[in-house]
């Protein structure tokens, strides 16, 4: 099989992935907004987020920080969407290594629209916002374009959509998930804790160590990253960094190359007697020796997919099926009662509204505009511009990291973060929606009936 056909079709077993998670974070937004406006069920829907969470040992409480224990809301939020970032860090490290950033040609032009759609929607944030503080904390809000959602509008064009349109979408999304860890990690850290920091310094020796001796073992490197959390929890650095930490040192080669496991494979499959074609439908009872020759190619077979992309494989299921709707769950319910309709034309909701549907838009497509008139980078195969311009509005569909980056923003402020919470959440959900509605319309007029 060619390696383009290998690409592709890779690529298309992702994007359907994140086509049926989109489905489902759909259905629990919206289930989320129905029970925080409804009477009777949004006091249990708010109080529920407050529960203690506690996983002891003795005096020890694993879901601890600073010696107090964590609420429901908080383990979500830092602990499972540590979970989330090692996925997304796994991903990084792959595109990196082998996909769609693995060469000059193909990272750059989703590189440069992602530091577009970065840069402006902050300076959009910025300038709707000027001089308020407690506001500009949400600066970072509308940097981010959620994968699943932005692939899932692409799904409804179907074979429609040049693969050029679907790997640059998908590329940007993953540029744009690495943007928001290195903002999470520069800006919402704070009260370092040096002892802490110095011994989850220690973990990532550990792991590094392990890489260098050759230590493919995926529990080795789990158990450590959840030790490392612990310590970057109660460390002041956010706790979710940890989670990129370990994806980023989690192997991505094998113990001794794919070549041995292949002949080991071949050795033992000439061990079995060829079969008439006329009994292949025939059961044979296998002896000791064949059961152990089986598995004997199982084991090679499984040692042949390197820790990296076993574990990002195994994880998809957790984080797409219940990770990020439990996330969606939590973070999306917004009590519509306490709000006005001018939260959306005023201050914070404005500001990431705006910075999503206009911010993106053109943050993405001049970049990447400039970049390719310079000849720097060329326009995705088998599309035209205004095909192009259409999956830069798609871009605006910011919700999982845009969401977490307003809590990590207000959460904590008192009354007065609350309110810009909600105002911010509200200028998400109001954004993506625009920008995915806007998407769907213009893509349906740019894109070509059926691709040639």
């Amino acid at each position: 099989m060619p390696a383009t056909t290998i690409t592709n079709y890779s690529f298309i077993s992702t994007f359907k992935k994140y086509v049926n998670s989109s489905v489902i974070l759909i259905f629990f937004t919206i289930l989320a907004l129905v029970c925080a406006n409804i009477p009777g069920v949004k006091d249990w829907y708010f109080s529920l987020w407050q529960n203690p969470v506690s996983l002891s040992l003795g005096n020890f409480n694993f879901f601890s920080h600073g010696g107090h224990t964590m609420t429901l809301g908080q383990v979500i939020n830092d602990f499972l969407m540590a979970i989330f970032f090692l996925s997304v860090g796994l991903e990084i490290k792959r595109e990196i290594l082998v996909g769609e950033l693995s060469t000059r040609e193909k990272a750059l032009l989703p590189i440069i629209g992602a530091c577009g759609g970065m840069a402006v929607p902050v300076l959009i944030f910025w300038l709707v916002c000027p001089g308020d503080a407690a506001m500009q904390r949400g600066l970072a809000i509308p940097m981010a374009t959620d994968i699943a959602f932005s692939l899932g509008v692409l799904s409804v064009f179907s074979k429609r959509v040049p693969v050029g349109l679907k790997v640059f979408l998908a590329a940007l999304a993953v540029a744009d998930d690495l943007g928001g860890i290195i903002v999470i990690a520069l800006f919402y850290s704070s009260d370092i804790d040096f002892m802490f920091l110095i011994l989850s310094a220690v973990c990532v020796v550990v792991m590094v160590i392990g890489n260098m001796m050759k230590c493919r073992a995926k529990f080795f490197y789990v158990l450590i990253g959840l030790v490392l959390w612990f310590f970057m929890l109660n460390s002041g650095i956010h706790s979710t960094i940890a989670g990129v930490i370990t994806a980023f040192c989690i192997p991505a080669t094998l113990r001794k190359g794919t070549g041995h496991y292949l002949e080991r494979i071949r050795e033992n499959v000439a061990k079995f007697p060829v079969i008439d074609i006329d009994d292949r439908h025939n059961t044979i009872v296998l002896t000791n020796s064949q059961i152990h020759t089986l598995k004997s190619i199982e084991s090679a077979a499984d040692k042949m997919i390197s820790p990296l992309q076993d574990l990002e494989d195994n994880l998809h299921g957790l984080i797409n099926y219940f990770i990020i709707p439990l996330f969606a769950f939590a973070n999306a319910g917004i009590d519509l009662s306490q709000m006005s309709v001018g939260s959306l034309f005023s201050g914070v909701g404005l500001a990431v509204m705006v910075g999503l549907v206009v911010g993106k838009f053109v943050g993405v497509f001049s970049f990447s505009w400039i970049a390719i008139k310079m000849n720097i980078v060329k326009l995705p195969a088998n599309t035209t511009w205004k095909a192009f311009a259409s999956v830069c509005v798609v871009c605006g569909i910011g919700f999982t990291v845009s969401m977490f980056i307003a809590d990590l923003s207000y959460a904590g402020l008192g009354a007065d973060g609350a309110a810009l919470l909600a105002q911010a959440k509200l200028g998400v959900l109001v954004g993506s929606v625009v920008s995915a509605v806007l998407g769907v319309i213009l893509l349906g007029r740019t894109l070509p009936k059926e691709l040639k």
